[in-house]
Protein backbone atom coordinates (compact mmCIF):
# COMPACT_ATOMS: atom_id res chain seq x y z
CA UNK A 1 0.00 0.00 0.00
CA UNK A 2 1.28 3.13 -1.37
CA UNK A 3 0.43 6.77 1.35
CA UNK A 4 0.77 9.94 -0.60
CA UNK A 5 1.25 13.25 1.55
CA UNK A 6 0.33 17.04 0.95
CA UNK A 7 1.29 19.81 3.57
CA UNK A 8 -1.67 21.99 2.75
CA UNK A 9 -5.03 21.89 1.46
CA UNK A 10 -4.10 23.07 -1.85
CA UNK A 11 -1.58 20.69 -2.00
CA UNK A 12 -4.09 17.77 -1.59
CA UNK A 13 -6.37 18.80 -4.10
CA UNK A 14 -3.90 18.54 -6.41
CA UNK A 15 -1.91 15.19 -4.67
CA UNK A 16 -5.87 13.62 -4.97
CA UNK A 17 -6.33 14.34 -8.56
CA UNK A 18 -2.96 13.38 -9.68
CA UNK A 19 -2.77 10.07 -7.86
CA UNK A 20 -6.65 8.74 -7.28
CA UNK A 21 -6.18 7.04 -3.59
CA UNK A 22 -8.76 4.88 -2.51
CA UNK A 23 -8.88 6.52 0.70
CA UNK A 24 -8.54 10.56 1.57
CA UNK A 25 -7.27 10.91 5.67
CA UNK A 26 -8.24 14.90 5.99
CA UNK A 27 -7.15 17.15 8.67
CA UNK A 28 -9.64 19.49 9.45
CA UNK A 29 -7.09 22.07 10.53
CA UNK A 30 -4.33 22.57 7.16
CA UNK A 31 -3.29 26.04 5.90
CA UNK A 32 -4.40 27.12 2.43
CA UNK A 33 -7.49 25.33 2.36
CA UNK A 34 -8.96 23.54 5.12
CA UNK A 35 -10.13 19.91 5.62
CA UNK A 36 -13.78 20.93 5.03
CA UNK A 37 -13.20 23.01 1.80
CA UNK A 38 -10.97 19.68 0.43
CA UNK A 39 -14.28 17.16 1.22
CA UNK A 40 -16.76 19.85 -0.74
CA UNK A 41 -14.40 20.09 -3.57
CA UNK A 42 -13.71 15.97 -3.58
CA UNK A 43 -16.88 15.72 -3.14
CA UNK A 44 -17.94 17.36 -6.26
CA UNK A 45 -16.56 14.41 -8.48
CA UNK A 46 -15.80 11.48 -6.20
CA UNK A 47 -17.06 9.55 -3.47
CA UNK A 48 -13.92 8.20 -2.16
CA UNK A 49 -13.45 7.52 1.38
CA UNK A 50 -12.78 10.29 3.55
CA UNK A 51 -11.34 9.98 7.24
CA UNK A 52 -11.43 13.12 8.57
CA UNK A 53 -8.90 13.83 11.57
CA UNK A 54 -9.61 16.67 14.37
CA UNK A 55 -8.48 18.54 17.57
CA UNK A 56 -12.38 19.23 17.62
CA UNK A 57 -14.54 17.23 19.92
CA UNK A 58 -17.73 19.06 19.86
CA UNK A 59 -20.88 16.80 17.54
CA UNK A 60 -21.46 19.61 15.87
CA UNK A 61 -18.41 19.73 14.25
CA UNK A 62 -18.44 15.96 13.75
CA UNK A 63 -22.44 16.32 12.25
CA UNK A 64 -20.53 19.24 10.36
CA UNK A 65 -17.77 17.02 8.84
CA UNK A 66 -20.23 13.76 8.05
CA UNK A 67 -22.99 16.18 6.56
CA UNK A 68 -20.64 17.52 3.64
CA UNK A 69 -19.49 13.86 2.75
CA UNK A 70 -17.13 12.18 5.76
CA UNK A 71 -17.11 8.53 6.20
CA UNK A 72 -15.76 8.61 9.69
CA UNK A 73 -14.27 11.21 11.73
CA UNK A 74 -11.13 10.93 14.57
CA UNK A 75 -10.67 13.26 16.70
CA UNK A 76 -7.54 14.10 18.54
CA UNK A 77 -5.47 12.71 20.51
CA UNK A 78 -5.77 9.25 19.12
CA UNK A 79 -3.64 6.36 19.01
CA UNK A 80 -2.11 5.50 15.51
CA UNK A 81 -3.71 1.78 15.53
CA UNK A 82 -7.00 2.95 16.07
CA UNK A 83 -6.44 5.52 13.08
CA UNK A 84 -5.49 2.25 10.74
CA UNK A 85 -8.28 0.34 12.21
CA UNK A 86 -10.73 2.96 11.17
CA UNK A 87 -9.15 2.79 8.13
CA UNK A 88 -9.44 -0.60 7.22
CA UNK A 89 -13.10 -0.53 8.31
CA UNK A 90 -14.01 2.01 5.68
CA UNK A 91 -12.53 0.12 3.15
CA UNK A 92 -14.07 -2.71 4.15
CA UNK A 93 -17.27 -0.52 3.76
CA UNK A 94 -15.99 -0.19 0.29
CA UNK A 95 -15.27 -3.30 -0.94
CA UNK A 96 -18.78 -4.71 0.48
CA UNK A 97 -17.47 -7.99 1.64
CA UNK A 98 -21.17 -8.94 3.07
CA UNK A 99 -22.09 -9.03 -0.99
CA UNK A 100 -20.42 -11.98 -1.40
CA UNK A 101 -23.29 -13.79 0.31
CA UNK A 102 -26.15 -12.83 -2.43
CA UNK A 103 -26.04 -14.30 -5.80
CA UNK A 104 -27.53 -11.18 -7.39
CA UNK A 105 -25.01 -8.21 -7.57
CA UNK A 106 -27.79 -6.19 -9.03
CA UNK A 107 -30.72 -5.04 -6.96
CA UNK A 108 -33.81 -3.55 -7.92
CA UNK A 109 -37.02 -1.57 -6.60
CA UNK A 110 -39.36 0.08 -8.44
CA UNK A 111 -37.17 3.05 -10.22
CA UNK A 112 -34.01 2.77 -7.74
CA UNK A 113 -31.23 0.49 -8.84
CA UNK A 114 -27.94 -0.85 -6.79
CA UNK A 115 -25.00 -2.20 -8.61
CA UNK A 116 -23.18 -4.08 -5.40
CA UNK A 117 -20.51 -4.93 -7.15
CA UNK A 118 -19.97 -1.46 -9.01
CA UNK A 119 -21.05 0.19 -5.78
CA UNK A 120 -23.15 2.13 -8.54
CA UNK A 121 -26.65 3.91 -7.62
CA UNK A 122 -29.10 4.94 -10.19
CA UNK A 123 -32.58 6.47 -10.48
CA UNK A 124 -34.73 6.31 -13.16
CA UNK A 125 -31.87 5.50 -14.73
CA UNK A 126 -29.92 8.15 -13.71
CA UNK A 127 -26.79 7.58 -12.24
CA UNK A 128 -26.07 9.47 -8.19
CA UNK A 129 -22.73 9.41 -6.51
CA UNK A 130 -22.99 8.34 -2.80
CA UNK A 131 -20.58 7.81 -0.03
CA UNK A 132 -19.47 4.95 1.49
CA UNK A 133 -21.92 5.08 4.14
CA UNK A 134 -24.89 6.58 2.18
CA UNK A 135 -24.52 3.17 -0.16
CA UNK A 136 -24.32 1.70 3.13
CA UNK A 137 -27.20 2.84 4.09
CA UNK A 138 -29.46 2.56 0.96
CA UNK A 139 -28.13 -1.26 0.79
CA UNK A 140 -29.38 -1.86 4.07
CA UNK A 141 -32.96 -0.33 3.58
CA UNK A 142 -33.21 -2.50 0.21
CA UNK A 143 -32.31 -5.46 1.88
CA UNK A 144 -36.06 -5.85 2.86
CA UNK A 145 -37.88 -2.96 0.99
CA UNK A 146 -41.38 -1.17 3.32
CA UNK A 147 -39.47 -2.45 6.60
CA UNK A 148 -38.88 0.29 9.15
CA UNK A 149 -35.35 0.26 10.48
CA UNK A 150 -33.97 1.97 13.54
CA UNK A 151 -30.90 4.06 13.52
CA UNK A 152 -29.11 0.95 15.35
CA UNK A 153 -30.04 -1.43 12.47
CA UNK A 154 -29.07 1.11 10.09
CA UNK A 155 -26.15 1.48 12.04
CA UNK A 156 -24.97 -1.98 12.08
CA UNK A 157 -25.98 -2.72 8.43
CA UNK A 158 -24.26 0.73 7.21
CA UNK A 159 -20.82 0.31 9.30
CA UNK A 160 -20.58 -3.25 10.08
CA UNK A 161 -17.71 -2.44 12.59
CA UNK A 162 -18.12 -1.67 15.99
CA UNK A 163 -17.94 2.18 15.44
CA UNK A 164 -19.22 4.51 17.69
CA UNK A 165 -22.12 6.79 15.86
CA UNK A 166 -25.22 8.46 17.35
CA UNK A 167 -28.63 9.22 16.17
CA UNK A 168 -27.88 12.09 14.71
CA UNK A 169 -24.92 11.06 12.40
CA UNK A 170 -27.54 8.49 11.08
CA UNK A 171 -29.83 11.29 10.51
CA UNK A 172 -27.12 13.49 9.02
CA UNK A 173 -26.18 11.13 6.29
CA UNK A 174 -30.03 10.55 5.93
CA UNK A 175 -30.42 13.99 4.70
CA UNK A 176 -27.71 14.23 2.72
CA UNK A 177 -28.62 10.71 0.98
CA UNK A 178 -32.17 12.23 0.86
CA UNK A 179 -30.59 15.49 -1.02
CA UNK A 180 -28.69 13.92 -3.30
CA UNK A 181 -32.26 12.00 -4.35
CA UNK A 182 -34.43 15.32 -4.65
CA UNK A 183 -31.97 16.85 -6.76
CA UNK A 184 -33.16 13.43 -9.65
CA UNK A 185 -36.83 14.01 -8.22
CA UNK A 186 -37.00 11.08 -6.37
CA UNK A 187 -37.74 11.05 -2.34
CA UNK A 188 -36.96 6.93 -1.78
CA UNK A 189 -36.51 6.99 1.86
CA UNK A 190 -39.22 7.96 4.07
CA UNK A 191 -39.33 8.68 7.96
CA UNK A 192 -41.16 6.99 10.28
CA UNK A 193 -41.28 9.08 13.36
CA UNK A 194 -40.34 7.79 16.73
CA UNK A 195 -39.01 4.88 15.04
CA UNK A 196 -36.53 5.01 12.09
CA UNK A 197 -36.65 4.75 8.11
CA UNK A 198 -37.59 2.73 5.79
CA UNK A 199 -37.88 2.72 1.94
CA UNK A 200 -40.84 3.68 0.08
CA UNK A 201 -42.38 2.28 -3.13
CA UNK A 202 -40.09 4.03 -5.71
CA UNK A 203 -42.38 3.60 -7.96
Amino acid sequence: MRTCVARDGQEALAVFRRDQPDLVVLDISMPELDGTDVCREIRKTSATPIVFLSSRDDEIDRIIGLELGGDDYLTKPFSPRELIARIKAVLRRTRGPAEAASPATLREHGRLALDLDRHEVFWDGASLTLTVTEFGLLRTLMGYPGKVFTRDELMDGAYREHTVVTDRTIDSHVRRLRRKFAELGGEPVLTVHGVGYKLGDCA
